[in-house]
Order: structure tokens, then C-alpha cells, then sequence
């Protein structure tokens, strides 16, 4: 999935495997390589409670002490390599908001669906599989926070979240399509620690957009805490539907008062309908559907972790504060991204914010033209 640069959080390999007992699961992991994978496959080979480390991916990865197998999760032939494991972390889906959305959906669909037969076929007993609080959707009624049962009100019309709603079908489908299957799905909140979303690059821009009668609410999930999650799911702590998270929220004010970025507060048939129109035309790879994540609270309770024992290290205070120094420097200037659609990459959610800016000056300069 989208995540973290390996550059940036991966911890240097031990040149020999860590000891540890004999004892417990055989754990795979796919997209093991780079990002959230990495993190986790090297949590787990330091594990006293997991007995092998199984990585996939279509490139080897760092960690020395885990078996490799370089494939894509695509491909069939993942059911002989997965033999021998008791526990799947799927962790191979491609968020990137750069990425073709066809080709993603593409990827990212038949890789779910190709490594929950073939762990059925293979005899494994559990699979880990890694959404986002995003599948609840960001409405201005959700409770504050939602708990795991809420329905999943999410469209396809924010990046990769139809994507990740097929999923949660599958997710749904396999148990009764295998029995004997246990699917756990994982629903981090807004991810931090290296990662590149379009949630992420809203913090790049000089101004924070808020959009006239929202009610925005930022819980935030540091990638640390989601490994240490999903360990909790492979080491069979907790199962079911989860969602992770800081403990509690952060509304607007606090956001901007802790960031020290000023707001630029715009209509909402103006914020959308222009982030929309910059959408269509290729100026930003992040369509008006992600802007709802930033208008409405989508805050998750974390219950079914914190009944088993688990507990989040960091603060949503502190993430933040981490995003904050990650994306230093990282600033949108409407003037430079305005008709450069290549510029856009560097920040998908700031340049919609310093365009829509430009669209609202350009409008009100064409309203005061007609009342002279």
C-alpha cells in the first residue's frame, strides 16, 4: 500500500537472524520490500513469539533474516510459496496517488483476491489484510468516534477507496467462500511515518483549506502503531474487523494552532466544484472526493484493540508534529503549479488548495468588475 519510504524508516538488517523460540506462527508477509511491509516483516523476525518470516515481493527487500520469494501477488504460483506459513499479512496494494487509477484497481483487487485463495489452497488458517478508517466515509453525521461496527458508508470517489472497499467484500466473501479461513481486516487512520497521501500533502500547503460549514476532526496513526497492530492480529490477540488509531481526535482549531499554518476557509460549492474541474482537466491527481476527509470527522475508536491489551505509543499531537517536520519545505505556490500538471507531484492537496484559492480571487474580481 501506499506507506512509508524504506530510506527514511526502515531499520538497518541484522546480518543474523535474531534468537528467539521455536515456538509460535509461521508468519508471510507480501510487499514485504518497502514501506509498511519492511517495517513489519523486520518487527516480526525480532519477534520471541514468531517462529519464520516468509517475504514476498517482485524485489528483495533488506531484512537478511527472513525466506524470500520474489513474485508478483498475482500470480498463482504464490500458493506454493505461501505452504508451510500459518498466518498471511497482506500488506502489497498500491495507493499512490500517481499511479493510473485503472492499473491500481487492477493490481490491487486481483492481488487481494489471488493471495486469499491461494492462502485457502495452502491451508493457512488466518489473513491479515490492511485497509483504512477511510471505508467508513467522512459524513458530516458520523458519531464521534465510530466504532468497528459502523456501517461502511465510503464511496469510490476519494483515491483508492473503491479499491479498498472491494476489499473489505472479499474480506467479507472468503470466510464463506473458504470455510476454515479467518480474514482480519486492519483499518489504520490517517497514516504517518514516511507515507505520501493526499491527507498527507494537505499539510504541505502554505494555507489549511476548510471548507465553509464543515466540521473537520484529525485522528492521525503512526506507522509504528499500525505494525505493532498487526502483530497483534498475526499473534492472534484480536481478530475480526479492526480499527487503529491515536487515542481520541484533534479538531480544526487545535490542528492549526499546533501547526502554526493559518487557514483559508472557501464556500463548498466553490471548494468542491473546483477541486473537481482541476481534477478533470489533469492539474491534480486528487480528485474532489478526497477533500470530504478533510470537511467531515471519519475518528475511529479503536475498541476491539484496546480490549485485547493494545495501546497506541504515540499521541495524535505528536504525529502530527512528525508529519509537520516530514513535509518541511514541501510548499505549493499557485503560481508555479497553474497550468504545470507535472508540478503537481510534489503536492496534490496543497496545489488544489492554492488553485482553488486563485479560482475564488479570480471570481471575486469578476463579481466587483460587474457592480462598476
Amino acid at each position: 500500500m501506499s506507506s512509508p519510504d524504506p530510506q527514511v524508516r526502515t531499520a538497518r538488517n541484522q546480518s543474523t537472524p535474531p534468537a528467539r523460540g521455536v515456538r509460535g506462527p509461521v508468519v508471510a508477509v507480501t510487499g514485504a520490500a518497502s514501506g509498511i511491509g519492511a517495517l513489519l516483516t523486520e518487527r516480526l523476525v525480532e519477534s520471541d513469539e514468531v517462529k519464520q518470516v516468509i517475504a514476498i515481493d517482485e524485489r528483495r527487500g533488506e531484512c537478511a533474516a527472513a525466506q524470500w520469494h520474489i513474485l508478483d501477488v498475482r500470480d498463482p504460483a504464490i500458493a506454493e510459496k505461501l505452504r508451510g506459513a500459518d498466518v498471511v499479512v497482506h500488506l502489497a496494494l498500491d495507493l499512490d496517488l500517481e499511479t493510473d487509477s485503472a492499473a491500481r484497481t487492477a493490481y490491487n483487487v486481483r492481488g487481494t483476491q489471488t493471495v486469499l485463495t491461494a492462502a485457502a489452497a495452502a491451508g493457512i488458517h488466518r489473513v491479515v489484510l490492511c485497509t483504512s478508517a477511510m471505508v467508513y466515509g467522512a459524513l458530516p453525521d458520523n458519531e464521534l468516534p465510530l466504532s468497528e461496527d459502523a456501517e461502511l458508508r465510503a464511496t469510490a470517489e476519494a483515491t483508492g477507496v473503491g479499491d479498498l472497499l472491494e476489499i473489505e467484500r472479499l474480506a467479507r466473501r472468503a470466510p464463506r467462500a473458504h470455510p476454515g479461513l479467518n480474514v482480519t481486516v486492519v483499518r489504520p487512520a490517517v497514516l504517518v511515518g514516511g507515507t505520501d497521501t493526499a491527507l498527507t500533502r494537505y499539510f504541505e500547503s502554505p494555507r489549511l483549506l476548510v471548507v465553509a460549514g464543515s466540521r473537520p476532526a484529525w485522528q492521525f496513526c503512526h506507522v509504528e502503531d499500525l505494525c505493532s497492530a498487526l502483530e497483534y492480529a498475526v499473534l492472534e490477540k484480536v481478530d475480526g474487523e479492526l480499527a487503529v488509531g491515536c487515542d481520541g481526535w484533534l479538531e480544526q482549531e487545535e490542528v492549526e494552532e499546533l501547526s502554526g499554518i493559518r487557514r483559508m476557509e472557501l464556500p463548498s460549492a466553490v471548494a468542491l466544484g473546483a477541486a473537481a474541474r482541476l481534477h478533470r482537466i489533469g492539474l491534480t491527481p486528487s480528485p474532489a472526493g478526497d477533500l470530504a476527509y478533510t470537511m467531515y470527522p471519519w475518528v475511529v475508536s479503536g475498541s476491539r484493540l484496546h480490549d485485547a491489551g493494545w495501546r497506541p505509543q504515540w499521541t495524535n499531537e505528536e504525529v502530527l508534529a512528525e508529519l509537520l517536520e516530514e513535509v518541511s519545505g514541501r510548499h505549493t505556490v499557485a503560481g508555479r503549479r497553474l497550468g504545470r500538471k507535472d508540478a503537481t507531484a510534489a503536492g496534490a492537496a496543497g496545489a488544489t488548495v492554492a488553485l482553488l484559492g486563485a479560482a475564488a480571487v479570480v471570481r471575486r474580481a469578476r463579481k466587483a468588475r460587474r457592480r462598476i
